[in-house]
């Protein structure tokens, strides 16, 4: 009999996150083994919780979620939104320009499917959030991935991006604040960055899922809001702001230079759709999401849990010999390197697989965001302090007698 086999589309799309590693804590899981699972920035699994309010009007409003509503989402969420644009200084933006999606996952893919010809270039960061580079896969496109400079805080090189631009380019993104190594970029970048897709007719794709989790006084600026000649696509949610990753609730904005867009917001549309609308119970939650208390705040204050958080793991990770560590100024996630000279790590995916195997403790590899040393690791601080502090304690000690 002849066996079925998966699309050839497929053949270079990956989403290590959720790979080989993972599948191997799975099967420890099942064998009654304990895994503490730093590898995927999901709130609710280490007791951060949706607001109470948000999840009290959500089951209120219930009734009102049984049928089909607006292919782009309910009005009243898509006018919550529309508000936010008013606060981020993104000008312009009316409740047509907003799509309600599953999440920014869904919406990422298909803005990609919308807009990309087999070959089209999008320029994606070198480390980024590898559902960018999957996405443009999947839609046959070229993901080509430009330079994040460790020693410049992990800020985009400029030069490397426009050395990187022919004339297949489409699109742009920047992830802001970053994942996996929580820069936050400044407005005089952005401007740069903006500056070259004016010059080139490039579409800037901000991904700004992490815009409300900054530490230390840093100020985040919506790329959008600083032109209005440039065509942007702005994509947020409430996975991680509002520790809502189950809900599955996200929009992305068109705004900017629309009139030249006419017909790819015309795909867009037709995409949204076929999939006749969102999650429609998720889409009750953004209007007091948005417009109620901002808890994220407290957290993210001194002294707040994930302030507290970030301190102890990247204290420790610098204090283990051999590992560095730039201070995330945003989200959820550190990005250490192995100094080559001590860890020559030829495999780093077999690296996070024996530190599973040997501390029951999970992280992904760096070069699952399509970087091509194999020096970084990502790991998430979402656990608590004394959780976390065990955690580092047990890496530290694996890597001071880890050899390849």
């Amino acid at each position: 009999m002849q066996n079925y086999y998966k699309s050839a589309k497929l053949d270079n799309v990956c989403y290590e996150i959720r790979g080989v590693v993972m599948r191997e804590a799975r099967r420890l899981e099942e064998e009654g083994h304990r895994v503490l699972k730093l590898n995927i920035g999901n709130p609710a699994a280490f007791e951060l919780d949706v607001p109470e309010e948000i999840q009290q009007d959500v089951i209120y409003n219930m009734h009102q979620a049984q049928g089909y509503v607006e292919s782009k989402g309910l009005f009243s969420a898509r006018k919550a939104v529309m508000h936010y644009c008013q606060q981020r200084g993104i000008d312009k933006v009316d409740i047509d320009d907003i799509f309600l999606g599953n999440g920014v996952s869904e919406l990422i893919v298909m803005s990609m499917q919308a807009m990309l010809n087999t070959g089209d270039e999008v320029l994606i960061p070198a480390p980024d959030y590898p559902l960018w580079t999957a996405a443009v896969t999947l839609s046959s496109g070229k993901p080509v991935h430009y330079r994040c400079d460790e020693e410049q805080n992990w800020f985009p090189d400029i030069d490397d991006i426009r050395k990187k631009i022919t004339r297949r380019t489409r699109a742009i993104v920047l992830i802001n604040p970053n994942n996996p190594t929580g820069a936050v970029y400044s407005q005089e970048l952005l401007e740069q960055v903006i500056e070259l897709a004016r010059k080139h007719n490039l579409i800037v794709l901000s991904d700004e899922i992490y815009d409300k989790i900054l530490y230390d006084g840093t100020q985040h600026v919506s790329t959008a809001s600083l032109a209005d000649d440039v065509l942007f696509f702005t994509y947020n949610g409430l996975s991680k702001n509002y520790r809502a990753a189950g809900y599955r609730s996200g929009w992305m904005i068109i705004s900017g230079a629309k009139h030249r867009a006419k017909d790819l917001i015309e795909g867009i549309d037709m995409l949204s759709n076929m999939r006749l609308c969102a999650n429609v119970p998720a889409q009750l939650a953004i209007q007091t999401a948005l417009g109620g208390y901002q808890s994220i705040n407290d957290l993210v204050a001194p002294e707040g849990r994930l302030y507290e958080q970030r301190e102890t793991a990247w204290r420790m990770l610098n204090d283990i010999p051999g590992v560095s560590c730039v201070k995330p100024q945003g989200a959820l996630y550190l990005f250490p390197r192995l100094d080559p000279k001590k860890f020559p790590v030829a495999n780093d995916e077999k690296l996070v697989l024996d530190l599973l195997l040997q501390e029951k403790i999970l992280l992904v590899q760096g070069s699952a965001f399509n970087i091509d040393d194999k020096q970084h690791l990502r790991v998430v601080f979402l656990p608590r302090k004394d959780t976390l502090e065990d955690a580092m304690g047990r890496l530290g000690n694996f890597l001071a007698n880890y050899q390849q």
